[in-house]
């Protein structure tokens, strides 16, 4: 019998009436086991997770008959059986989805109050990749509840050592008053950090940072989940030594992993790469269901140049939780920069054909399988691939841009100079929207016209990489790509250029603000965006501009959304900045001022 046929349903043989009332639990209950959604910042880098930039609803159903339920199952039995069991709840508000890609459709259509996942969804697909996939992209409202249903018993170990834990879980077998009351919990914890929430959405960290702490100590029963989110909004503020305070608090408290991940993590802020390693190896040796651990580790190694050891751990990672598309995509970048095209070759292989059928496939999947198909002269697999990227990407943003230059490196591999210039000819005439490709996808194509004397067009592509770019592994990677094509002192130009380039931006708009042209600096600034939309130097003094203008001419709201924005951009390029705090607290004085509050109630 398979795990999702082992649910005893006590209930589905004998019609019942729906309960007239949605009771609230006893306030003192703790069920220490629920590790609850806690959601983060855009901050990708440093959190590994996604974001709370979805609206969290004004008015948040409560009553049974307002809920609305998303059961994602694919065993047709297993769906009737729960729907049934919400209906004995007065729950009839219920849609299902057969797999991970239909719910995420669904998900995208409508938003849904509860999300009812079965862990093994099938096709090598499980309900705690889904959810990450569904907190990652934003897709749903942090209050939006998802409770697991599994019949695994380890799910224990998963939940425990997850960045992103559901609402709660539960495991077979369980009667419908079971679900009931776990779905009754679920609510009375969810409105209990809807507050925080309502912050988070609003991008008010310090405001949803005090609730975080008022909520710890009017709900004793979460105060670990409160200081669980308030430590993950330091991170999100670039705050890790205060993070790192209250994850060693928790610690002392109770031994949980995610606490022990977190502190991992604000040693990585701090860039104490060494110590950061030795607490990630410490929980990947006791257990091998950490996945997250070894993705940190991962990250960890790498930040510190050790490329072969962060492989090793990513591969040791994808033999436990083979299922992850970013994992394997990693792992073949990872073998790319270390030499070994064969085994990018079937990483990327593995990438294209688990996201062929994906919500979230990518044509740069296609680029890297053919650069490494390319690397060890594989030309007509090349030329294949190129054609089932035509048809399987047909129709995405990506696609012409990610065709036309894997043609030119066929092209540049055979010898055939005036096919390659013609294809990279037609790629940039087309005016590329470079912005919405990676950057290892520009160094590619600045490589392939450096390739054929293309001079101009390649230093304009490493110029767009340097403007939009500030981590310093990418700059680091740009400067190797140059001096291995001979040209080291260009790109010591070129980083001259825009750093001269940004001064000149940053002080216009000081100039025009100083001379109490608030207009003329919001436009200097917004301009200075336009052109270096990844330089935090730039995103930060743009930000400052915007509220200046709200300090001085009055509260403007279009101004202020952009100012969040803003902030929070700088908050996933550079955390650590030490100014933001403080221009954050800016914003939201001046947000309190003029009575800007996110929506009560």
């Amino acid at each position: 019998m398979s795990a999702s046929c082992a649910i005893c349903i006590s209930d589905c043989g004998r019609k019942s009436a729906p309960r007239s009332k949605w009771t609230r639990p006893d306030t003192k209950f703790h069920d220490s086991r629920i590790l609850p959604a806690q959601e983060r910042s855009r901050l990708a880098d440093v959190l590994g997770s996604a974001t709370f930039s979805l609206p969290v609803p004004s008015h948040v159903p409560t009553r049974p008959e307002h809920i609305s339920s998303l059961i994602v199952e694919a065993q047709p039995g297993m769906r009737t059986q729960l729907r049934n069991m919400l209906a004995i709840s007065g729950m009839n508000k219920v849609q299902f989805a057969v797999s991970a890609g239909v719910a995420v459709r669904k998900l995208k259509e409508a938003r849904f109050d509860l999300i009812l996942c079965e862990y093994h969804i099938g096709d090598g697909q499980d309900g705690q990749h889904l959810l990450e996939d569904l907190r990652h992209h934003a897709i749903i409202p942090l209050s939006t509840l998802f409770i697991m249903v599994t019949g695994e018993r380890q799910y224990e170990k998963v939940v425990g050592a997850a960045e992103l834990a559901p609402n709660d879980y539960i495991l077979k077998p369980f009667a419908a008053d079971t679900l009931y009351d776990r779905i009754e919990r679920a609510l009375a914890k969810r409105d209990a950090f809807l507050p925080a929430y309502r912050l988070m959405e609003l991008g008010d960290i310090p405001a949803a940072i005090d609730q975080c702490k008022l909520g710890a100590a009017n709900y004793l029963q979460w105060r670990i989940d409160f200081l669980r989110l308030q430590a993950e909004l330091h991170v999100a503020a670039g705050q890790a030594e205060e993070a790192q305070h209250i994850y060693e608090q928790v610690l002392e408290m109770r031994a949980v992993p995610w606490a022990r991940l977190g502190l991992a993590k604000t040693l990585f802020m701090m860039k104490k790469f060494g110590e950061a390693e030795e607490h990630l190896e410490s929980l990947v040796a006791e257990s091998e269901m950490f996945i997250d651990a070894y993705d940190w580790l991962a990250r960890t190694r790498e930040a510190s140049g050790k490329l072969e050891q962060a492989r090793a751990i990513l591969t040791s990672a994808a033999s436990v939780s083979p299922n992850r598309v970013n994992r394997t995509r990693r792992l073949g970048q990872l073998a790319m920069e270390l030499g070994d095209v064969e085994a990018a070759e079937s990483h990327f292989s593995e990438v294209v054909r688990k996201g062929k059928y994906s919500d979230f496939r990518d044509p740069e999947d296609h680029v890297h399988l053919i650069s490494a198909q390319l690397g060890r002269g594989a030309t007509a697999e090349a030329e294949a691939s190129i054609r089932d990227l035509e048809k399987s990407m047909a129709g995405m943003p990506k696609t012409k841009l990610c065709s036309a230059l894997s043609s030119a490196m066929v092209h540049t591999q055979t010898g055939d100079s005036d096919k390659a210039k013609a294809a990279l000819d037609e790629l940039l005439a087309s005016r590329p929207d470079l912005g919405a490709v990676s950057q290892n996808l520009k160094r590619q194509l600045a490589e392939t016209c450096f390739a054929h004397n293309m001079e101009d067009e390649a230093s304009e592509v490493v110029l767009d990489i340097m403007r939009t770019s500030s981590d310093e592994r990418t700059m680091q990677a740009t400067r190797k790509m140059l001096e291995q094509h001979g040209r080291a002192e260009l790109a010591e130009r070129l980083e001259t250029k825009v750093r001269e380039e940004v001064r000149d931006l940053v002080s216009a708009g000081a100039a025009k603000a100083q001379a109490g042209d608030y207009d003329g600096a919001v436009s200097e600034m917004m301009n200075a965006v336009r052109k270096m939309p990844g330089n935090p130097h730039v995103l930060f003094n743009a930000a400052l501009a915007l509220l200046r203008h709200i300090e001085n001419c009055g509260y403007n709201e279009r101004f202020a959304e952009q100012a969040r924005q803003l902030i929070e951009r700088v908050r996933v390029q550079d955390p650590a900045n030490p100014k933001l705090p403080a221009l954050t607290d800016f914003m939201h004085g001046l947000f309190r001022k003029y009575g800007v509050r996110p929506e009560q109630g």
